[in-house]
């Protein structure tokens, strides 16, 4: 099986060189890559060149799409059996395409979606975001931790589809705004197998500050709301959580001044929250300060996307 991978990149070349690196180091020969330059200001030409001898890279130059249409710009171009598609962000461990490999074959999958980890050398905050988005505490380890691997919806920072898939459901049908999840419904529906693949997981460098981190979760909120224009199922109890979480944290203060047991108790519960957010972090990354930014980027997310969903859906309304 010839793998095929799909990078869609924008003004990062030096995230770019990193993943190409990783990919250089992986145990498989029969390896392409494609790289599409999505209307970068800062183009990676250089990255690539630099390159050219070490690996196999188509190298696709267009005006800005979003990333949903460069993937399927790069997966017509592309000559493999498989394309697997990262994000630009992202660096493989050594044996990423020898276990993607060998759980396709085992489990006759067509389609794939696998976790995202933090390496050790990640600064203490890029832990922290990678424990708010994968956490029991916060997602409820959802990401990557299903026990149902068949009910996972991959994400486009790593997953993967066969040529069968592609032409058949006609990849991405939206630049951006949760296309990701979109697609993965779409294949289900057509009655191809995507399943998780734990093993398959990606270091994901993200290069985030507090307030990026923040607006990208308010946007994965708004992006649900998007994916539900398409698949009328989309929204579901699970996804209310968050915006629950954030009222029950905005009454707590209201609690002070109607009742003085409630308030206890609702402080009582957000304390307990808390500190298993900041001890299972500490404990998780060995680290105290990793500990105490993730109760801020697990507030963050939380609070974030559960002000993003009800947003956009306030908006679809006054859309009519």
């Amino acid at each position: 099986m010839k793998f095929s991978v799909i990078i869609p990149v924008y003004n990062r070349p030096e995230e770019l060189r990193e993943l190409l690196r990783s990919l250089f180091k992986q145990k498989d020969d029969d390896l392409e890559i494609v790289v599409i330059e999505d209307g970068s200001s800062v183009t990676s030409s250089h990255v690539v060149g630099s390159f050219k001898n070490a690996l196999h890279i188509q190298y696709l130059i267009q005006e800005n799409t979003g990333q949903g249409f460069a993937r399927n710009k790069g997966m017509k171009n592309a000559t493999g059996d498989f394309f697997v598609i990262l994000d630009s962000d992202v660096i493989l461990p050594v044996d990423y395409l020898q276990k993607l490999s060998e759980a396709i074959k085992d489990r006759q999958l067509d389609a794939f979606g696998g976790p995202d980890a933090a390496d050790e050398d990640f600064s203490a905050l890029q832990k922290a975001m990678d424990f708010a988005m994968t956490s029991f505490w916060t997602t409820g380890g959802i990401r990557g931790k299903m026990k149902d691997l068949s009910n996972y919806q991959a994400r486009g920072f790593n997953m993967g589809v066969s040529r069968k898939v592609f032409e058949t459901t006609g990849g991405f049908v939206d630049p951006n705004q949760g296309e990701d999840i979109e697609w993965s419904m779409r294949i289900k529906n057509a009655g191809f197998r995507l399943e998780l693949v734990k093993e398959a997981f990606v270091y994901h460098k993200r290069k985030n500050t507090l307030k990026s981190f923040a607006k990208q979760a308010f946007s994965f909120g708004r992006n649900r709301v998007n994916v539900s224009r398409f698949h009328k199922g989309a929204i579901k109890l699970v996804h209310w959580l968050p915006t629950a979480f954030l009222l029950f944290c905005l009454s707590i203060p209201i609690f002070y001044f109607l009742d003085a047991l409630l308030f206890k108790f609702s402080a009582c519960l957000f304390m307990l929250w808390s500190l298993g957010v900041v001890l299972s972090s500490a404990l998780q990354n060995g680290s105290a300060k990793v500990g105490i930014l993730s109760w801020v980027t697990s507030l963050s997310q939380l609070w974030s996307y559960g002000l993003g969903l009800p947003f956009e859906l306030f908006k679809k309304v006054i859309r009519g």
